[in-house]
């Protein structure tokens, strides 16, 4: 892998894909620092050859400031994620997706950084029969998590235009792979699946399972945010999804992780996902690589499931 002489911050860079991230940034010879509060992420995950500093974005942001001076890139990754938690408690969400961002675009502004890569969502398109998903099309989130990273996109651009500062937010679809959790509210369905497998229970599926989701690869996300960080394309705002480009039901899903299931009330989410990944191969040359059922098959492997 090619080397690069320069500092990156990972905000976040304890979470599933933030310390996927930071792996390959340490491997690619990058001083790299890694902020994180530990609500959702993992002491564990954090790379031993980057520097970690437990700090909340959401508190005075000096220290903010002093970690990232020097820093050629801020990937900003931390936020509380998922849909229905955000619906249950949209104030703290609030607080921690859209003026944690404000914090680190205000002191990446201060310090000097070249280039913040934030970390959006498809949350922010809602439930629309266009498909796929462009990036041009209007926007419409069902909830306030979709509505707080559509906000932080806002945020990246407006600070492009009046500061300076370089930006570029990736529209992240149903990511898994290595360190996705198992347990506690953030979970993702691979993760919910893969933990009722353990335990020998029931699959529990909301509605009636036919609702559709665009998986991708985390190796493939990470991927993307080194391209972003590189490009002399983006800078200046742009919104970019970063999705497999195909879908399939959660039914499908369940049946690649066998069992007995259950279909319990509908929650308020999209019918389907789906990216239209061509701006992403125009701006970053980026292609998925991901492949869900296989991927899978290992995994089940692994966990002996």
């Amino acid at each position: 892998m090619k080397q690069y002489n320069m500092k990156a911050v990972v905000i976040g860079g304890a979470g599933f894909i933030g310390s996927n991230l930071v792996d390959v940034l340490v491997d690619m010879g990058a001083e790299v620092i890694v902020i994180d509060n530990l609500s959702t992420g993992n002491r564990d995950n954090i790379n031993k050859s980057a520097k970690f500093f437990r700090v909340d974005i959401c508190d005075e942001i000096s220290d903010l400031v002093t970690l990232f001076s020097g820093a050629d890139y801020v990937f900003h990754l931390a936020a509380l994620a998922r849909v229905q938690p955000s619906i249950k408690n949209p104030i703290e969400y609030n607080k921690n997706n859209v003026n944690g961002t404000l914090n680190v675009l205000w002191a990446a502004h201060i310090a000097g950084v070249k280039r913040v890569i934030y970390s959006a969502s498809s949350s922010a398109y809602g439930d629309s029969n266009d498909l796929p998903f462009n990036e041009n099309m209007p926007t419409n989130p069902m909830s306030p998590y979709g509505l707080q990273k559509l906000i932080g996109e806002q945020y990246c651009k407006m600070f492009s235009l009046v500061y300076g500062l370089e930006t570029v937010s990736l529209r992240y679809f149903s990511v898994y792979g290595e360190r996705q959790t198992l347990d506690g509210q953030y979970r993702l369905v691979m993760g919910i699946f893969a933990k009722q497998k353990l335990n020998n229970e029931k699959l529990t599926i909301t509605g009636d399972g036919e609702q559709r989701r665009d998986f991708t690869y985390v190796k493939d996300v990470v991927k993307a945010n080194i391209l972003a960080a590189k490009s002399e394309d983006v800078g200046n705002g742009e919104v970019i999804n970063i999705g497999n480009g195909s879908n399939i039901s959660i039914n499908e899903l369940a049946d690649m992780f066998g069992g007995d299931r259950e279909y319990i009330q509908p929650v308020i989410e999209p019918k389907e996902t789906l990216a239209d990944i061509n701006k992403a191969y125009d701006l970053l040359g980026w292609k998925p690589t991901g492949n869900l059922s296989e991927w899978v098959k290992n995994y089940k492997e692994t966990l002996g499931i």
